[in-house]
């Protein structure tokens, strides 16, 4: 043997014998939920494998396209992304604490997150769950199909066809594809809230609703996860008692969660990052192309650049039901200057919303970020 094929040997034998070093890229913890697009955190970078395989097999995975097949919006390759967030309301299991288990679950929050090209800024757009659409036909997740129809709530998409159904209701409302689906749910959010060490809010006034569990006095406080979540849900604590009050508490929210992920010192500790990493992974369902921490680190790693400030947020232009005080319409010319605008990869012109009743609430004046 020569002495460079045995050189050659002995590093093939070394490369074999010792353990890698983890690399030295860190990314930051994106969180989305839905609640809060925030709702999201993700865990980047290269772990030991135990602790790889762990995160792996906490997130759930859904394949829209394969659902949806070719019944879907042109995707448009400008370098934007468009992220369909969704909180749960499933009374299942641990979330039972927070209502009756109706046997199915609805789309409690949805928020379109419209990320510009660059990936520096953001638009968030809120759908009211109580807004009555023409809700296409969706295959339910017992092999049925639902034929959809006229005048139905957005929030029963999820509910008579899981993700795909709210993917597609989306999808043709607006005409935009979605590129990717997160879904968080009540007990992972909350978790997920405390494991940050809670979330700094200033509320002018006094806030009490019974059934969201939320009771807070009028000064600065830091919410833990069952107050974050009495927060995001409470309905009838603010405004009108409409679900137009509540997404607007749930936009604050999610600005100073934002706020909050920057100044946690998540890199202090390894103990603290895993743990945030494996509720944030436990707590959320994606589309099928991030539902692998390697994908996730990857999709949020291009998203760490924004921050609160970079992000315009707004509820889809509505107005109340004159038949049903309880239900609003979506207002068609101003909502379609909304999806132009994104499909454009454009700002939302202030025209869009200046006559909705979504963006009128007196909302601002109970509560802000601290």
């Amino acid at each position: 043997m020569t002495d460079e094929s045995k050189a050659a040997a002995v590093r093939k034998r070394g490369s074999r014998g010792r353990r890698r070093k983890p690399r030295d890229r860190r990314k930051k913890v994106l969180v989305v939920s839905a609640w809060t697009a925030a709702s999201v955190a993700v865990l980047g970078g290269t772990a030991l494998g135990v602790v790889y395989y762990k995160l792996n097999g906490n997130i759930k995975g859904v394949d829209i396209n394969a659902a949806l097949g070719t019944d879907r919006p042109r995707d448009i390759d400008n370098g934007s992304q468009d992220i369909l967030v969704l909180g749960s309301d499933s009374r299942s299991g641990k979330n039972a604490k927070y209502g009756k288990d109706e046997g199915a679950a609805r789309s409690d929050t949805a928020m379109i997150v419209h990320v510009y090209k660059g990936h520096k800024k953001a638009s968030v757009v809120s759908i009211p769950r109580d807004t009555l659409i023409s809700r296409p036909e969706c295959a339910t997740e017992d092999g049925r199909t639902d034929p959809g129809g006229q005048r139905q709530m957005f929030n029963t998409a999820y509910e008579v066809g899981g993700p795909a159904c709210a993917v597609k209701t989306v999808e043709k409302m607006s005409g935009i594809r979605m590129d990717h689906y997160v879904e968080v749910d009540f007990t992972g959010f909350k978790k997920l809230i405390d494991t940050l060490g809670g979330v700094d809010i200033t509320t002018k006034k006094a806030i009490r609703d019974k059934d969201s569990h939320l009771d807070l006095d009028a000064g600065t406080h830091t919410l833990d996860g069952e107050q974050a979540l009495g927060l995001v849900r409470t309905r009838h604590g603010v405004g009108d008692g409409s679900d137009l009050g509540r997404i607007q508490l749930q936009q604050a929210f999610i600005k100073a969660l934002l706020d909050q992920v920057k100044d946690v010192g998540l890199f202090s500790s390894w103990d603290k990052l895993y743990n945030l990493a494996n509720d944030a992974t436990s707590a959320i369902t994606t589309d099928s192309d991030l539902n692998d921490v390697k994908s996730l680190a990857s999709f949020a790693g291009g998203l760490k650049g924004i921050g609160a400030g970079d992000m315009k947020m707004v509820t889809m232009p509505i107005q109340y039901d004159p038949a049903d005080p309880n239900r609003v319409l979506p207002l068609e010319e101003a909502d379609q200057e909304v999806w132009d605008a994104l499909r454009a990869d454009k700002p939302i012109p202030k025209s869009a919303t200046d006559k909705s009743a979504g963006d009128k609430g007196a909302v601002g004046s109970v509560v802000s970020s601290d």
